[in-house]
């Protein structure tokens, strides 16, 4: 394999490794504080996942900003949260729309709402889902490639 090409994979392999570190922390805390709205303080399971996601999303943006894609550019910190709140905002609904979805088949299938197990399962497929989408977003959109001068 030509040096060029193992430079290349070994960036994108280190890109990838922060991304999943910072992305783990934020899964921690969405986690956590889903568990704590949903059980602890009864709230709705809806309301509850567009919380902790919310929550999770202020770590996200300075975990990936500081560590993962230090070396972009900064188009503008308006502009960049902007962006950042924009493809954050579609992946929540996607991850909302995924936990009420899998909610919903459970519930036809057994004839009744999952209980604390199944209801953490999809909610963490959702993350998994949710979490390709935002790499896509973020190396994509948000923290853009530096320019070639």
């Amino acid at each position: 394999m030509p040096d060029l090409s193992r430079a290349r994979l070994r960036r994108a392999a280190a890109l990838g490794t922060r991304f999943l570190l910072i992305g783990g922390l934020s899964t921690a805390i969405e986690v956590g504080v889903f568990n704590l709205l949903v059980f602890v303080f009864g709230w709705d399971v809806i309301v509850s996942k567009v919380v902790a996601s919310l929550v999770a999303l202020i770590n996200a943006y300075f975990g990936n900003r500081q560590v993962t894609f230090k070396d972009r550019d900064r188009r503008g910190r308006r502009q960049e949260i902007l962006l950042f709140v924009i493809a954050n905002a579609v992946c929540t609904v996607l991850g909302a729309v995924l936990v009420w979805a899998g909610g919903a088949l459970v519930e036809v299938v057994t004839g009744s709402q999952p209980g604390p197990i199944l209801l953490n399962a999809i909610n963490l497929f959702s993350i998994a889902v949710v979490v390709v989408a935002r790499f896509g977003f973020y190396h994509l959109v948000v923290f853009r490639v530096p320019q070639a001068k």
